[in-house]
């Protein structure tokens, strides 16, 4: 068993190689959610590809260590190489970096750790792997406001916080609360992204509004965040994601698609802000 000194020195050395790889990454956003089923990760995952196809560097880091689901929904199913200095290589798909417990453990295994080990994991990620020079890290990170949440706030300091929410009150009682716990944590950009937030019926054209609509937009406001856009339903969305094809891959030119590329347009313009020199 490691003394209380070895651990230190090993927890300094983690925190430098963590330093290190951040040094090497221009930006650095996070995607989470005050609760699940708000379509947290199918956001993160397509304004990663957003800005990809911009011809950004993007790394996507799958911070759900109890549910990871980014591999399934990019088509990934391939580990990480392993280097000579014994750095995790993440696989790339259609551009994009990934990594993701869910390709380093066996199909359908739970992870059942306590929160301890889950944000130890997350440092690994952060600090073990190769991600190289990037434009973009892109974190989608479990619902709530737990352990992992506050690690990577912690340990990746993130310049933007993207909140994830649907119409519908219930979902903005708990994007009220991501809202302000990452205020708390000093994260310089909070915008809200109100997903789901309408369906086009593919028939008549006529739009319906499933959950409601212009609640996150209404929080943005209220609590003096960016609001960074709305993102309509459509089933072609969570058909591509059980296909490993993210949507704005599949078709560029549907308004799912167009209304993700105008929020990472918006995000990338609020990046730029953080880092402008004041005159």
């Amino acid at each position: 068993m490691a003394t209380q000194g070895e651990r230190a020195k090993l927890l300094e050395e983690q925190q430098r190689r963590i330093k290190e790889n951040l040094a090497k990454i221009k930006h650095r956003v996070v995607v989470f959610s005050g609760k699940g089923g708000v379509g947290k990760t199918t956001v993160a995952v397509n304004l990663a590809y957003a800005l990809a196809k911009r011809g950004k560097q993007v790394g996507l880091l799958d911070a759900d260590i109890t549910g990871p689901n980014v591999p399934q929904m990019v088509g990934l199913h391939q580990p990480p190489e392993v280097t000579e200095d014994e750095s995790l290589l993440p696989p790339e798909r259609d551009g994009v970096r990934v990594i993701s417990l869910a390709t380093l453990i066996p199909p359908d295994s739970p992870v059942i750790w306590r929160g301890p080990m889950r944000s130890r994991a997350l440092e690994q990620f952060l600090g073990d792997v190769a991600w190289g020079e990037l434009d973009f890290l892109v974190a989608d990170l479990p619902p709530g406001t737990g352990d992992e949440v506050m690690t990577i706030a912690q340990r990746m300091e993130p310049e933007m916080a993207v909140i994830v929410t649907t119409p519908q009150e219930m979902a903005l009682i708990d994007s009220r609360r991501a809202i302000n716990m990452a205020k708390r944590m000093g994260i310089p950009k909070i915008g809200v992204v109100e997903n789901m937030s309408g369906l086009k019926c593919p028939n008549c054209g006529h739009e319906i509004d499933i959950f409601g609509s212009g609640g996150g937009e209404q929080a943005a406001l209220d609590l003096g965040v960016h609001f960074l856009g709305k993102v309509p339903f459509d089933l072609r969305a969570r058909q591509g994601a059980d296909l490993g094809r993210p949507i704005i891959l599949e078709d560029e030119g549907a308004d799912i698609s167009i209304a993700l590329k105008e929020i990472a347009d918006r995000i990338e313009e609020l990046l730029l802000l953080v880092h402008a020199k004041p005159q």
